[in-house]
């Protein structure tokens, strides 16, 4: 492989990493300032109260999400693997 083509290689692994995580970072953002707005306004000033609606919205997301992210993991797979047979 010549430098260039690792170079390709690893940005399309670090994209493909950003898009796999990025709706369950995306939705564990939103979730947790709605949450941290709702204590402000209400003055509750408990920690833990974050946890538990950002785990389950993350959970909802990855069910979601999992196919998208299982097709885009297996295309990639499959190009990686399509390099590796030219070679």
């Amino acid at each position: 492989m010549t430098p260039a083509e690792v170079l390709d290689f690893g940005r399309d692994a670090l994209w493909l990493t950003i898009l796999i995580s990025a709706p369950a970072m995306i939705v564990g953002l939103v979730v947790g300032l709605v949450v941290s707005l709702l204590q402000t306004l209400t003055q509750i000033q408990e920690q833990t109260l974050v946890f538990v609606p950002k785990i389950l919205a993350i959970f909802v997301t990855l069910v979601l999400f999992l196919p998208i992210m299982g097709g885009l993991l297996g295309r990639f797979t499959e190009q990686i693997f399509q390099k590796i047979a030219a070679y």
